[in-house]
């Protein structure tokens, strides 16, 4: 690829165990909340790179990336070792269209994360855009256990700056903690107890729907969103949900 750009470590966080953040100063073009770049290595001759999308909003710097360790993987094991000082390749253009440029105003928009997933949308939720086109923004966040929740810190800011037009709401599937619902999205949305919680009802006439994270809970999602009359968005055939993959 001939996009790549060197790239300096300048931040690193760990979350929980095998999570991970990693801020990089580099000089990539300007992006689209939402968009994502590949970070790549140089491991045994040849470069390893992956794709990540960029927490960090458009109009703020340092870049930065939210991820799991994956212990068996090629890439994540040493990503997760640098250091600030520390030098990685980033591609030089961001790239993606899980973005709002297309999606048309509706009075909710519904942002459903799995792990990492939540990344993308800290990007998204500090533009203008869903406050723009939406009345409300509802921010759902599945992990599996209460140390994998994360950037607790921005997301007060944004309840802060946005009042009751913002709500979180953490999910946790494998054990019961105080102030989240306990369970899979799926399920929560199946049985009713996201949208008692949110105190709103998905439906096409009043909802956009995006999925980020792994590929079981996009897919389940799906049905359960298309058995109520929601469609895909495209950007030729606006619709009232979108996806975006990580596994």
């Amino acid at each position: 690829m001939k996009d790549w750009v060197k790239a300096k470590v300048i931040g690193k966080h760990q979350w929980a165990e095998g999570l991970y953040s990693l801020q990089f100063d580099a000089p990539i073009a300007d992006f689209t909340a939402g968009q994502y770049i590949k970070v790549g290595l140089d491991i045994e001759g040849e470069r390893v790179g992956r794709p990540y999308s960029l927490v960090n909003p458009p109009q703020q710097r340092p870049l930065e990336i939210y991820f799991n360790e994956i212990p068996e993987g090629p890439l994540t094991p040493p990503l997760s070792a640098l250091n600030p000082g520390d030098e990685v390749w980033l591609t030089g253009t961001a790239s993606g269209i899980f973005t709002l440029e297309t999606v048309q105003p509706a009075e909710t928009l519904w942002m459903l994360a799995t792990g990492t997933g939540l990344g993308v949308y800290l990007s998204i939720l500090r533009t203008p855009a869903p406050w723009e086109r939406f009345k409300r923004v509802i921010l759902v966040h599945g992990v599996r256990v209460s140390t994998d929740l994360a950037y607790a810190e921005t997301l007060n800011e944004l309840a802060s700056q946005h009042g009751d037009r913002f709500t979180y709401l953490p999910a946790i599937s494998r054990e019961t903690h105080s102030g989240t619902l306990h369970g899979r999205i799926t399920d929560l949305l199946n049985d009713g107890q996201l949208e008692d919680r949110a105190d709103a009802t998905i439906t096409p006439e009043t909802s956009h729907v995006m999925l980020c994270g792994n590929s079981a809970m996009i897919k389940e999602a799906k049905g359960i969103l298309e058995a109520r009359g929601l469609t895909r968005h495209r950007r030729q055939e606006p619709g009232h949900y979108t996806t975006e993959g990580y596994h």
